[in-house]
């Protein structure tokens, strides 16, 4: 399995989770934190996989690289950015 289907199986929970939230309740967070979120994903990514804390298997990959961050590194940022207020609002609720 690729990091791109790996990310694809959280991507699709987290869309259909996030839509099932957000139906319920009015929650506009999304497009405010996602732009800041990616950006802090970049730098920091980029920073740790240069000093060698965190490596990936090339075959596994796209070959699409934001610096030396690859593409499918992001999707966990776009997860967070999709669940976290969703899931916060609901349980404020």
């Amino acid at each position: 399995m690729t990091y791109g289907e790996l990310n694809l199986i959280f991507l699709l929970v987290a869309a259909v989770a996030t839509g099932i939230i957000k139906s319920k309740y009015r929650c506009f967070t999304t497009p405010i934190v996602a732009l800041p979120m990616l950006l802090l994903t970049a730098v920091f990514d980029n920073l740790i996989i240069l000093s060698g804390i965190v490596d990936y298997d090339d075959s596994k990959l796209f070959g699409i690289n934001i610096g030396v961050v690859p593409i499918e590194d992001f999707a966990y940022t776009v997860v967070a950015v999709l669940l976290v207020p969703a899931i916060w609002k609901a349980l404020t609720k």
